[in-house]
């Protein structure tokens, strides 16, 4: 791989990780534009080191939180902390599940398969649209919830529906504080980053190259760099009500992606 392919990927990765356009759909795009030829063992590296990348992006804007959270769970005893760890948990189910029985058929639908991408980029739109347009209101993430907008996650799985627009989304149409929806979208998916790593780390099934070991960790850096900047503005966004500009850039994304299909 290129240096200047392994940074565009990783820029790519580290702002669409956080905004509601989807990270799996233009990691997707990026790879058919650049004409990206590595063998299946080296991209799920490099695909695995950048979601490593914008996991610790997470960590350190969310870290005072996650610190708080931790904390609280020491204290072994029935907090805020813990009721929210344990919503955490209740959001994983459905993606966990669906990892586990539906893990050869998602990963059939990656591997340059742009006009699908281009048709779950319109769903995002629609999603988007819809939760922008949304009344707000101060009420938290509830149990339930959390179970509802975990199965929103678990759909993200498709390449080309955004996790954050999907999981930030559903839990405003179901009423919660756009802020508090947006907290809970990027700390919930952080154990199953670590899980999926750690999965595919096990397998055995990745493949290290020292020629890409260069372009690999520019690659990581960019994405971490990108996804700092990506997380904290989507926050604010988010707060403004401004989903709708994220809705239009999906709706053409994916009309030129599906465009892009019917001409390969």
């Amino acid at each position: 791989m290129e240096i200047i392919d392994a940074i565009i990927l990783g820029v790519i990765q580290g702002l669409t990780e956080f905004l509601p356009v989807s990270s799996s759909g233009h990691l997707e795009l990026g790879k058919a534009i650049l004409g990206d030829e590595s063998v299946p063992e080296e991209s799920l590296l490099f695909t695995v080191v950048l979601h490593f990348a914008t996991a610790l992006s997470t960590i350190v804007v969310f870290r005072k939180d996650i610190f708080r959270i931790i904390k609280g769970l020491f204290k072994f005893k029935k907090n805020e902390e813990t009721l929210f760890s344990l919503k955490i948990i209740i959001s994983m189910i459905p993606a966990v599940l669906v990892g586990l029985f539906f893990e050869e058929q998602l990963e059939q639908l990656f591997g340059g398969n742009v006009m699908f991408v281009g048709f779950m980029l319109l769903i995002t739109a629609a999603l988007l649209w819809f939760a922008d347009k949304a009344k707000g209101t101060l009420k938290p993430v509830s149990s339930s919830n959390a179970f509802v907008i975990g199965i929103a996650q678990a759909i993200a799985m498709l390449p080309g529906i955004s996790r954050s627009g999907a999981t930030i989304s559903t839990s405003v149409l179901l009423g919660n504080d756009k802020t508090k929806a947006a907290r809970f979208s990027f700390l919930m998916v952080i154990p199953l980053i670590f899980g999926k790593i750690a999965k595919d780390l096990l397998s055995g099934e990745l493949s290290f190259s020292s020629e890409n070991s260069v372009a690999i960790g520019i690659g990581f850096i960019a994405a971490f760099i990108s996804g700092l900047f990506a997380c904290t503005w989507m926050i604010s966004l988010v707060k403004k009500s401004k989903l709708t500009y994220f809705a239009v850039y999906c709706i053409l994304v994916g009309l030129l992606a599906i465009i892009f299909g019917f001409t390969k």
